[in-house]
């Protein structure tokens, strides 16, 4: 993009550097047979544990790289970049192990953060209901205490890593008549006696990502299991949300330049009329409010990274990325699938794979209305 990138320190650039050759060589390879598959082998997973990609933003303590999120900034970056999707390692990094990190008990942490940042463990949450959307408080899974031992009754869906998950944190209603206060968050092994897993969905994009139903028949776990206090879940899911949406942001950000460069080589050599498509003025000009589109999304996403990176975000804040680098970018795919004729209904070029992977990112994390929403409260 050619702006100079002030965030990032020399640990930053090194690290990317390691991620780049790690997802060439490990990755973007074997795209084709993760799509076929619906779901990445686990063999990949353990050798991002490997070169140390996974838990980067955790203490060191616990196995993780000690790293802050411009570590996990940079990951995610060269994931959009080259294109790839299927890996969950920031689902798995960035959104679900930092609530074992911050609210779990030394006892947790120990048990479980170091086999997820060797990839022996792969990690889901449990939010979203066939009947519940963005609507957490509606949840109807619930967990009854019976002596030592919550019993969870319940199902989930649109559950990333659903399929190749070990351990879940299932969000659900400990007391059903307190509201948002009666919500917990509650690990379950995948091994559990009563848990089982629906159908891999079938979905527009994203091939690669497993992504599922979850079934909770009784499923009794012990009370240790409990992440944090009861009732605390709503407040512990409002916390992490901003790095959730985010994380979002910055992908949405780096798959909108990666997009504008293919489109921009593409245009350059593809003949049309005895011109190439880019001699034409409706190209240059389409493009050109793309890349100031891209500017100013990067430095938007780079502002609040650095601020992130200090202090953290707000909900109004991570909500402003999340909204305005996903709805320019899915109206930009739209506008470069069109410069790309028929080839851009082609799922071998990239700009197609962006564009039915990407457009679930107005959706997860919260929808663009929500953002708008949340954002409206605050003016």
């Amino acid at each position: 993009m050619h702006i100079a990138r002030k965030v990032f320190r020399e640990d930053h650039e090194m690290f990317r550097a390691t991620v780049r050759r790690f997802v060439e060589r490990e990755c973007v390879p074997r795209q084709d047979e993760w799509d076929d598959a619906g779901r990445v082998d686990r063999e990949v997973w353990r050798k991002a544990g490997q070169e140390g990609l996974l838990g980067v933003i955790l203490p060191e303590e616990y196995g993780g790289g000690g790293g802050d999120f411009g570590h996990a900034a940079v990951m995610a970056e060269e994931i959009a970049r080259a294109n790839v999707s299927g890996p969950g390692f920031q689902v798995h990094s960035d959104i679900i192990a930092p609530y074992i990190a911050r609210v779990g008990s030394e006892a947790q942490k120990r048990k479980w953060l170091p086999r997820a940042c060797s990839g022996e463990l792969i990690l889901a949450i449990a939010m979203t209901e066939p009947g519940t959307g963005s609507d957490l408080k509606s949840i109807r899974t619930t967990a009854t205490k019976e002596g030592d031992e919550y019993v969870i009754n319940g199902s989930k869906t649109f559950i990333s890593n659903g399929l190749n998950a070990d351990i879940i944190i299932v969000v659900c209603k400990t007391d059903a008549t307190a509201g948002a206060k009666g919500m917990s968050l509650i690990v379950v092994e995948a091994d559990r006696e009563g848990f089982r897993r629906g159908r891999k969905l079938k979905k527009v994009g994203q091939h690669a990502q497993d992504t599922a139903e979850l079934f909770f028949d009784n499923v009794r776990v012990p009370v240790g299991n409990l992440l944090g206090e009861e009732g605390m879940g709503f407040r512990y899911l409002m916390g992490e949300l901003p790095q959730e949406r985010f994380s979002i942001a910055v992908s949405a950000a780096a798959r909108l330049e990666a997009a504008l460069d293919h489109t921009l080589a593409y245009v350059k050599e593809r003949k049309a009329f005895g011109h190439t498509v880019w001699d034409f003025q409706n190209t240059k000009f389409k493009l050109a409010d793309i890349k100031a589109q891209a500017v100013a999304v990067r430095l938007m996403i780079d502002h609040y990274l650095a601020e992130h990176m200090k202090r953290g975000l707000t909900l109004q804040e991570s909500a402003i990325a999340k909204l305005f680098a996903t709805e320019t970018l899915g109206k930009a795919l739209d506008e470069m699938v069109q410069l790309h004729g028929g080839y851009g209904y082609m799922l071998e070029y990239p700009i197609a794979r962006s564009f039915v992977d990407m457009r679930v990112s107005r959706i997860y994390g919260g929808t663009s209305e929500v953002m708008r929403d949340l954002i409206s409260r605050q003016l």
